[in-house]
């Protein structure tokens, strides 16, 4: 079954995915539901707290539910923007007391701005009365508006035999999952930068490099879980442990001490064994950070061919 978000499934997607066997859990946009509202397929008052089913056709099946949360979330967006215009045009009305010669149409054109760009039109307008103006909210338009605040609708080619709709519904929630896989790998801990290339096998190369390191992330996560420690702070507790050099008769090698108690209590948990001795290796690691000043360093030595390469 292929879960995606609004827009991402269209008909076209879902019919090629039933020619080759699979099924789709979506969710259809604002205006794909005013549609069906205004046809009579759906009705208002299907949208509750408690998940609602019903179906379009023989096979598509439609999973409704109203969330207050988000509702409130989006009033509440309304108010800011209705405020920060409120805030604009009391500005403009000191102006305009204050000075003789500033155009009312000038300041009311600011404001109308404002208003466009924050896109309240549809409920919120400005009006002038002399020098002065004044905000004018279109109740019947702002119901409209929010008539669909916190409302969304699932739909699925899946049986109810073959999946309830509470599991419809768990399952699209599970994209959360998803965006924050994205965002782990790109913008978060690991930050993983995209990477123009051109040759498929290297396109495949860098999405396999971008994979398993969340899915390192991801082990680390669940290992540490119960010791009630993030994947970052276990990271930095373990960039404690060292090794010390013990060069005898000519031969050097690598000793690690013994971790202290919290960084032993990680390496426990991941199940990693640290070795008391290995050889010492000459090798120099070029980070990204220390590559820059190394190869300048390198070049005035007459050295140029000077590579990252990691262990």
């Amino acid at each position: 079954v292929f879960v995606g978000d609004r827009g991402m499934i269209k008909s076209t997607q879902r019919d090629t995915l039933g020619d080759h066997g699979f099924h789709y859990i979506t969710a259809i946009t604002r205006p794909q539901i005013e549609t069906l509202l205004k046809q009579g397929q759906l009705q208002l008052t299907f949208f509750d707290e408690e998940l609602f089913e019903t179906t379009l056709d023989d096979e598509t099946r439609c999973v409704l539910r109203r969330n207050p949360i988000r509702a409130d979330e989006l009033a509440a967006s309304r108010r800011d923007k209705r405020a920060s215009v409120a805030t604009l045009l009391e500005k403009q009305n000191e102006d305009l007391a204050g000075h003789a010669r500033a155009s009312v149409e000038v300041a009311s054109r600011k404001v109308v701005e404002k208003i466009e760009k924050l896109r309240i039109g549809g409920w919120l307008r400005v009006e002038a009365a002399g020098r002065t103006l004044k905000l004018v909210e279109d109740a019947d338009a702002l119901a409209e508006t929010s008539r669909l605040d916190g409302c969304y609708c699932l739909i699925t080619d899946l049986s109810a035999e073959q999946a309830d709709k509470e599991t419809v519904h768990s399952r699209y929630k599970d994209l959360a999952q998803v965006e924050n896989a994205f965002r782990t790998m790109k913008t978060g801990h690991l930050d993983l930068r995209p990477i123009y290339v051109r040759l498929a096998s290297r396109t495949r190369g860098h999405a396999l490099v971008v994979m398993l390191s969340y899915m390192l992330r991801r082990h680390l996560a669940e290992c540490w879980r119960a010791l009630d420690v993030t994947v970052e702070e276990g990271l930095a507790e373990l960039s404690s442990l060292c090794t010390a050099t013990i060069i005898f008769r000519g031969t050097t090698i690598q000793e690690i001490p013994r971790p202290r108690r919290s960084v032993a209590a990680l390496l426990r948990a991941a199940g990693v064994s640290l070795p008391s001795l290995f050889p010492h290796t000459e090798g120099r690691v070029h980070t990204r950070t220390k590559l820059p000043r190394n190869r300048k360093r390198l070049q005035k030595q007459g050295i140029t061919a000077l590579k990252p390469y990691g262990l």
